[in-house]
């Protein structure tokens, strides 16, 4: 951005300062001076979701991790699949933008009956629930190999990959979105969990966003190869 948007909204959390600022006709997120994201575009988070969807199949239920700008969440409401949709965010101060000033841009998803926000930190909670999940769609931070909250690096090691596994029923999916490749997390995943594909999404500036899927092989079922590397429509 040549120029900073107008400040909408200031609130300091026990993560550092938070602050929405307007800019033309879209929102930006920005944390401790440092820019997270905006409404501009959204398509690699739409695929996250859809991608996940569409190997889970209907009467899903589905896990996203972080709210972020809503577009994955817009995405999981749009479609019939999901019987059941649990938001992880950290930040409610995100979360109060959601239901007034970015709404728009999460499709209103907040009043879905199917969506249940939790406000907690999704490492924590992974580790205290007992439910399991046809997909997991993970859209923390910017992914496996730049983290902005190094308590955000916790979720992409060994133990939070098993963690992430453990809470995949048999055949789920796990879909993760990061801002650049981390071919050793492609490989983590496919150790830890099963079959890997990966999906490069352009993105006007810099490097492809990129998601992977994994699929979680049933007990006693055979892994196939890997899904290989592909693109799926936008």
């Amino acid at each position: 951005m040549n120029e900073a948007g107008a400040v909408v909204d200031r609130v300091v959390t026990d993560r550092g300062e938070l602050v929405l600022r307007k800019s033309g006709e879209h929102f930006e997120i920005v944390n401790n001076g440092v820019f997270l994201m905006d409404t501009r575009a959204g398509a690699s988070e739409r695929l996250l979701v859809r991608a996940a969807l569409n190997l889970a199949g209907p009467g899903a239920r589905v896990l996203i991790g972080g709210l972020g700008a809503g577009f994955s969440l817009a995405e999981a409401t749009a479609s019939a699949a999901p019987a059941e949709i649990v938001v992880l965010e950290i930040e409610e101060t995100l979360i109060d933008w959601h239901r007034d000033r970015l709404a728009a841009y999460s499709g209103k998803a907040l009043d879905d009956a199917r969506v249940r926000i939790v406000n907690e930190d999704i490492v924590a909670w992974l580790r205290t629930t007992q439910g399991v999940f046809d997909a997991i769609c993970l859209d923390i931070d910017n992914g496996p190999d730049w983290t902005v909250f190094q308590p955000n690096a916790e979720l992409y090691d060994d133990e939070g990959t098993a963690l992430l596994r453990d809470r995949l029923a048999d055949d789920g999916v796990l879909a993760v979105w990061s801002a650049s490749a981390a071919p050793a997390y492609a490989a983590r995943l496919e150790t830890l969990i099963g079959p890997v594909s990966t999906h490069r999404v352009e993105v006007p500036r810099g490097e492809p966003d990129v998601v992977y899927l994994a699929r979680r092989t049933a007990p006693g079922r055979p892994r196939t190869r890997s899904a290989g590397r592909g693109v799926l429509p936008q």
